[in-house]
């Protein structure tokens, strides 16, 4: 199996891209990490299914804006499964409506940013006060906001694009340790967070109008692609975000 023998911490793992990666990376033959923030319930869902493919699940609740948090949710799973090898920063935090910059305020901000920014560093710098091995590997789930305009979610696009910066920073600093830093960076895709624009009609065709495979896509999908990143097939991709969208950027604003 690709992952046999790996330890992963995956962030946001109670449902959708998380979830799917974290149950990949265990089919794979990894042991897996889970954190939740608000959906206990979800998480313990996903430590089921890990079991189910045979692997060790170690489940904690974290909010990855709190540092100190993060420092103590590493240290519990690295004592209930060893050494990480594997950190895949999913847990993310939308804008919950559009709001122009000069109707913002600061908290508006402030979660999104330190949600989506900080809590991928603060995680990395935990990860790797472990001193991860040679072949270690750190994904960050981004977002197609990363590369295009946000009009009305401002924030929302600054966090997405600093962590474009994050990943490349990152690579360089961590290459001398051959340990891979990358992105993915999902477009709209099946998940709690977007279940109700697709089940508004005139929503979810204004959406697929923008997207040239005309679908959402599955949180699988980004999984498979989070496994392949994870594997040492990969091992000569570094500092790079791939996108994952069915187009949508290739059409963006031309629909």
């Amino acid at each position: 199996m690709m992952l046999q023998g790996k330890v992963a911490f995956v962030t946001g793992a109670d449902s959708g891209i998380g979830q799917a990666i974290a149950v990949a990376y265990a089919r794979a033959g990894a042991d897996v990490a889970i954190t939740w923030h608000t959906d206990e319930a979800g998480a313990a869902e996903t430590a089921r299914r890990v079991e189910s493919a045979g692997r060790k699940a170690f489940v904690t609740q974290l909010d990855v804006m709190d540092s100190r948090a993060v420092d103590a949710a590493f240290e519990a799973a690295r004592s209930a499964l060893g050494p990480l090898d594997i950190l895949v920063n999913n847990a993310g935090k939308g804008m919950g409506g559009k709001k122009p910059v000069a109707e913002l305020e600061d908290e508006d901000a402030e979660v999104v940013i330190r949600t989506n920014l900080l809590g991928p560093l603060w995680c990395a710098r935990a990860f790797l006060k472990g001193e991860p091995r040679e072949g270690s590997k750190i994904i960050n789930v981004s977002s197609v906001a990363q590369h295009l305009p946000t009009a009305e979610s401002a924030p929302y696009g600054m966090s997405k694009a600093g962590v474009g910066s994050l990943i490349r920073s990152l690579s360089v600093e961590l290459a001398p340790k051959k340990i891979n830093v990358v992105g993915i960076a999902p477009g709209l895709i099946q998940t709690p967070m977007t279940q109700e624009r697709l089940d508004d009609p005139a929503k979810r065709e204004a959406s697929f109008k923008e997207i040239p495979w005309h679908r959402a896509g599955q949180p699988e999908e980004i999984a498979k692609l989070a496994l392949f990143l994870a594997s040492p097939d990969a091992e000569y991709i570094t500092g790079q975000t791939v996108v994952m969208d069915g187009g949508l950027t290739m059409n963006w604003g031309g629909a």
